[in-house]
């Protein structure tokens, strides 16, 4: 019944098309090789396959870089962060606004910035206190440009491109060259991932 409501409000949108619903991680897997979508919008705690393993397959490292948006009930669901490592690309709370589920899959969609900063960045600041000392502070980050660094900083707060444009007083396609720039020498996928890596390596402060 829930799936069903979070369809129709998704599919009122004129810019969102929903194209299939999975009522398992299984079956949600089987359907995205399928139906490519751009977005799922993914539970975590569900029957056959959890939420954290289907992120895995669809947006980690062995995935087709399908974009992951958890409902999560974040106090509850402590899965939440190695749903961060596994590649989910943003985080809902489960009594968000109907505007604020469209809105997050059109921020996801476009991969320009995090969902919820303020929670986003607890979160994701958690996330990487937990995993820091496991590694030391990564060589990568020398390949950046002093201004490559400025602009991940501002990228860890959860800054989009024009944000960081008025705070650095840089044209928008700069700091977009800049961000291009800074995933390339990192490896990273997209900004959740490299908001990750700013924390995990101190960068963030």
């Amino acid at each position: 019944m829930i799936r069903d409501g979070l369809a129709t409000l998704l599919a009122s949108a004129p810019d969102i098309e929903v194209v299939g619903q999975a009522g398992d991680g299984q079956e949600a897997v089987e359907l995205c090789t399928e139906l490519r979508p751009d977005v799922v919008v993914m539970d975590i705690r569900m029957p056959r396959l959890d939420g954290l393993a289907a992120t895995e397959r669809l947006a980690g490292k062995g995935g087709d870089g399908t974009k992951v948006l958890i409902l999560t009930t974040f106090d509850l669901d402590e899965y939440v962060y190695e749903a961060l490592g596994a590649g989910a690309s943003g985080f809902l709370l489960k009594d968000a606004s109907a505007g604020d589920l469209i809105h997050a899959v059109r921020v996801v969609a476009s991969g320009e910035a995090l969902l919820a900063p303020s929670v986003t960045r607890r979160l994701i600041s958690d996330f990487a206190r937990r995993r820091r000392h496991e590694r030391p502070r990564s060589d990568l980050v020398d390949v950046l440009t002093p201004r490559e660094l400025d602009v991940l900083r501002l990228i860890s707060r959860g800054l989009s491109n024009a944000e960081i444009a008025g705070e650095l007083f840089l044209s928008e396609q700069t700091v977009k060259s800049h961000v291009g720039n800074v995933l390339s020498k990192l490896g990273l996928r997209d900004r959740t991932q490299a908001v990750v890596f700013s924390y995990e390596n101190g960068i963030a402060g």
